[in-house]
């Protein structure tokens, strides 16, 4: 005679039912933690909402902060397409209620109440027959309603309230958190397009500047060459304010290396005195031009660094323009170069108005003047010594600043890899 089962005791039964719920939703809690995707959320607390309170469909309604109406956002067991966006009024509904009175609401047959908004079942050809609804709140605002429906066995009891509440609570952090992450996202988005907007003005107002003014830098130079008397010093002011035009259209030009990545690099063995006796020659005339004397100490041929030569020569050059500008008329700016184990350290020294200890490293930062914008003497943007650094630092070298205080000079040292 084939051995007989005992029947479960129905006490025990209910105990493991409930722990079978309990259990499932620190489960959900564990997933919805780790979810920021909103859809993929939504469908989750769902299927959970369904399970846990045995319930033939689910739906999420939330609120519109625009119209203040609840609007299905997520569904299942029923036509969660037809359902998509379809808005309940607060008056008339029983979502509207929940949200009105703020607290759960069961209703078993929802045909007899008049709160039932009927309209929806219409719509999707579907028949609600029983519905218990929770309010989502995030603290001390209501952010929508997570309904049940149509217990598939019985009618929903304290448990059901009890747990789908708790569901409720998880799932408004988490879409919160959701909603909050599509935002940031869209944001990005957003300062993505303007930032490339300003980076295509940016080339392009710079390209158009360039033609004009190097016909002007031509004849400034010309007239200075050319010019008596009082006229020199006319064209000497002229050539001057020419020649820092076109070092701001340079900075402008090179914002874009703010940002620079590795694959824009090419980084080869490159002749150390190639690249300072370049950046010299591009700042020489501007020197010239203050009666600066801009000294150069030459490295020794052997002296190769690994670097993208290019790049680096504009790292320099804004270097040598910072020195240039903060060197009064008649001052001094030495370049000169010093191999310390494995780098070689280009030093651009000079006689000018120093830097006060607080600020050695902040003069870095973009946009960033030593000086009050409003009273400063100097003009510029504040990009050059920014973008120097972002080259040389993404080259796997170095650069800072030293200087003894106020109006007792300056060092600016770039430590560059030796090849």
């Amino acid at each position: 005679m084939a051995e007989q089962t005992a029947p479960q005791d129905p006490q025990v039964q209910t105990l493991q039912q409930k722990l079978d719920a309990l259990n499932r939703l620190v489960e959900v809690s564990l997933v919805m933690n780790s979810t920021l995707l909103l859809q993929p959320l939504l469908q989750y607390i769902m299927e959970a909402s369904t399970e846990i309170t045995g319930a033939q469909a689910a739906s999420i309604l939330l609120m519109d902060k625009n119209t203040h109406e609840l609007r299905f956002a997520a569904s299942i067991g029923s036509d969660a397409e037809g359902l998509a966006g379809i808005t309940v009024p607060l008056e008339g509904s029983i979502a509207g209620a929940i949200i009105k009175e703020s607290k759960a609401l069961v209703i078993d047959d929802a045909k007899i109440d008049p709160r039932h908004y009927s309209d929806v079942d219409r719509k999707i050809a579907f028949e609600t027959r029983s519905i218990m609804g929770v309010p989502m709140r995030i603290k001390d605002r209501l952010i929508g309603v997570l309904e049940v429906l149509n217990k598939c066995e019985g009618t929903f009891g304290e448990d059901d309230t009890r747990h789908i509440t708790i569901l409720a609570s998880q799932a408004a952090v988490a879409i919160e958190n959701a909603q909050l992450l599509s935002a940031l996202n869209k944001a990005y988005d957003e300062l993505s397009k303007l930032d490339k907007l300003k980076s295509d003005f940016i080339a392009i107002a710079s390209h158009e500047l360039r033609t004009p003014l190097g016909v002007i830098l031509g004849y400034a130079t010309f007239l200075k060459d050319e010019a008596e008397g009082e006229a020199v010093e006319h064209a000497d002011i002229l050539l001057r304010s020419a020649v820092q035009l076109r070092n701001l259209i340079e900075n402008m030009t090179n914002l874009r290396y703010l940002q620079i990545s590795d694959a824009e690099l090419t980084i080869t063995p490159v002749v150390l005195d190639s690249v300072l006796s370049t950046a010299r020659a591009s700042v020489i005339a501007l020197a010239e031009a203050r009666d600066q004397e801009l000294a150069f100490e030459p490295p020794p041929s052997s002296l190769i660094v690994r670097a993208d030569g290019e790049l680096m020569v504009m790292a320099l050059t804004s270097v040598l323009n910072n020195a240039i500008k903060f060197t009064s008329p008649g001052g001094k700016i030495t370049l000169s170069v010093e191999k310390r184990a494995s780098e070689a350290w280009v030093r651009v020294a000079d006689n000018g108005i120093g830097i006060p200890k607080e600020q050695l490293e902040p003069i870095f930062d973009r946009f960033y003047q030593v000086e009050d914008h409003l009273r400063r003497r100097e003009g510029g943007l504040g990009l050059g010594l920014a973008i120097a650094k972002a080259v040389v630092e993404r080259q796997n070298g170095r650069i800072w600043a030293e200087s003894p205080g106020t109006d007792k000079g300056s060092t600016f040292i770039l430590a560059i890899p030796l090849a």
